[in-house]
């Protein structure tokens, strides 16, 4: 009572699930670079900010504002590799799904 192994299907699966990995890696590896240019650019112009900066009140100003946009920025960063890890998971899922049918 014992089903044959469909090795062509499990060797296919085990392909597409390389193929998905090599994709996550591909778009982790770009979202990295535009992550680091997104925060060579808000670095670079808040540098530029503060050479305008006159008294302590917009020292502290300025420092809460850069903080809140730098803690924001990173957030969305986060919220782009998250969505990535998600999409490659359940694009992972829906293929192991298809094996044991």
């Amino acid at each position: 009572m014992t089903n044959p192994v469909d090795f062509q299907k499990s060797f296919e699966t085990v392909q597409s699930l390389m193929n998905l990995q090599a994709a996550a890696i591909t778009k982790s590896i770009e979202q990295q670079k535009k992550s680091g240019e997104e925060l060579t650019a808000f670095f670079q112009t808040e540098a530029e900010k503060a050479k305008e900066l006159k008294t302590p009140e917009e020292l502290i100003k300025f420092n809460m504002e850069a903080n809140k946009a730098l803690f924001e920025l990173l957030k969305g960063q986060g919220e782009a590799f998250t969505a990535i890890a998600n999409e490659t998971r359940d694009a992972a899922m829906s293929e192991l799904q298809a094996i044991t049918k």
